[in-house]
């Protein structure tokens, strides 16, 4: 019997996941990228000879789908997860620690909190009202998906002091948005999974080498022998539904999706995986007839602004840090991964970077080298071998109240075009994770529509490939 065939368009995480479990269930598959490299968000590019990560990406020992792409991929000896989640937290006014003990869940973190110097006694003691209030909530409720964290911190005690040094530090990051402006509900999913969930659950993994190399080379690799067809510098231009329930898939010449001239011809196939953000998605969706596709781009974006600094020397041991009172937000020690020879690399991660995100170069050095001098004095006598920095725009939908009431699922009204993405409605947030569970669930979604899987045992055993190594 001739293998069905499946055009997954965009090479991300979501993308990748869905066509490596396409090809294990023996579908034939065709994955277009419009990028030179495979990876999406979470990858890296050259720069005067080194590798550059287009942005830091961390992951916890609670992702499992994703440590099992890696696993899939062969590269999982290429991260590292902390023994126990260990942050340092650096302030203008000296450092505090927040870090787990061998109690059980919940109380695991309970002497770091209580200890935690940048809050006050008294705002301490309120933090366990917020935390029982989290424990205790329905991440999907749609009534929480409409409230603002920050109203609803403060209803539980929770004062602007205590919001900004100790509930931003894991909600910032996580949703890529201001805390007070973030859906009550995605927060709920990340303080119950992380914070209050397996005690080990926190524990921070990251890549030793570049994303690049994590991500792109070795899915190139296990693609070409699995035997899937991938384009790179391929660009869907419009997805049509045929009369005989197939599509076809047009393209873009160059990679634009507005060229006049088509970009080769047409790809057929008999089902379609959009694992692209929600507005391409959208414009896609609809050209193949998809209803409601129109409502996804009002999930909107939150930009991340990436600052790079490489110093002549080192100017801390740390491997990372969080920082509270300061433009920095978390900094990362990056010399090894990226390969510089000499001195020290930091790169400095900037979630919901609105207000910074256009603001010229020039301007940036001049709020963030003093920041850095103030967190790590030795900086101070460091020179500035090299400055720049990293914009990512469009980084994640925008994690505001309401949003979880757009994300689609991965179905859609057509029969045989499915959605994957971080962006769709995952039970997490816009993450790697998320991204790497919509990819499974539109493979899911589409292996029982095409193919009948040889038995039972076979079935389950595709499911549970994926499980993970936590």
């Amino acid at each position: 019997m001739t293998p069905r065939r499946v055009v997954v368009v965009g090479g991300g995480l979501a993308g990748i996941t869905a066509a490596i479990d396409l090809r294990d269930a023996g579908i034939d598959v065709t994955l277009l990228e419009s990028r030179p490299r495979l990876g999406g968000a979470a990858t890296s590019y050259t720069r005067a000879g080194l590798m550059i990560d287009n942005g830091q990406h961390v992951f916890l020992r609670c992702c499992d789908r994703y440590q099992g792409l890696l696993a899939r991929l062969g590269v999982s000896e290429s991260v590292a997860i902390q023994d126990r989640f260990d942050v340092t937290v650096l302030s203008p006014t000296g450092p505090a620690r927040l870090r787990r003990d061998s109690l059980p869940s919940p109380l695991h973190l309970a002497r770091a909190l209580l200890g935690y110097p940048l809050l006050t006694l008294s705002e301490r003691a309120k933090v366990g009202r917020a935390a029982l209030a989290f424990r205790l909530a329905d991440p999907g409720s749609p009534a929480l998906d409409q409230q603002r964290l920050g109203s609803w911190l403060a209803e539980r005690g929770q004062n602007e002091r205590a919001r900004r040094r100790l509930w931003d530090l894991f909600i910032v990051s996580a949703l890529n948005i201001a805390g007070d402006e973030a859906s009550v509900g995605l927060a709920a999913t990340v303080i119950k999974t992380a914070l209050l969930g397996a005690r080990n659950a926190a524990d921070i993994g990251m890549a030793k080498v570049p994303l690049g190399r994590l991500h792109a080379d070795a899915t190139a690799e296990l693609l070409a022998r699995l035997g899937a067809q991938v384009r790179l510098g391929a660009r869907a231009a419009s997805v049509e539904r045929l009369a005989d329930g197939g599509f076809r898939v047009n393209l873009s010449r160059d990679g634009d999706a507005d060229a006049v001239q088509p970009g080769g011809p047409p790809i057929g196939a008999d089902a379609v995986v959009l694992a692209v953000p929600a507005d391409q998605a959208a414009r896609l969706a609809v050209t193949a007839g998809v209803t409601n596709a129109d409502a996804w781009p009002g999930l909107g974006y939150s930009p991340i602004l990436n600052v790079h600094v490489i110093y002549d020397r080192r100017v801390t041991d740390l491997p990372f840090a969080a920082a509270v009172d300061s433009p920095v937000q978390w900094v990362f020690d990056k010399t090894s991964q990226a390969g510089v020879p000499s001195g020290q690399y930091l790169a400095v991660s900037i979630s919901a970077a609105d207000d910074l995100i256009d603001v010229p170069t020039a301007d940036l050095r001049k709020l963030f080298l003093p920041a850095l001098e103030q967190l790590f004095p030795a900086a101070a006598g460091a020179e500035v071998n090299d400055f720049f920095v990293t914009r990512e725009r469009r980084a994640t939908f925008r994690q505001a109240p309401g949003s979880g009431g757009l994300r689609p699922g991965s179905a859609t009204s057509v029969p045989g075009l499915a959605l994957a993405g971080a962006w769709t409605s995952t039970g997490w947030p816009d993450t790697m994770e998320g991204a790497v569970r919509s990819g499974h669930e539109a493979a899911l979604q589409l292996r029982r529509g095409l193919v009948a899987l040889p038995s039972p045992d076979r079935a389950g055993e595709l499911d549970n490939a994926w499980s993970g190594a936590s």
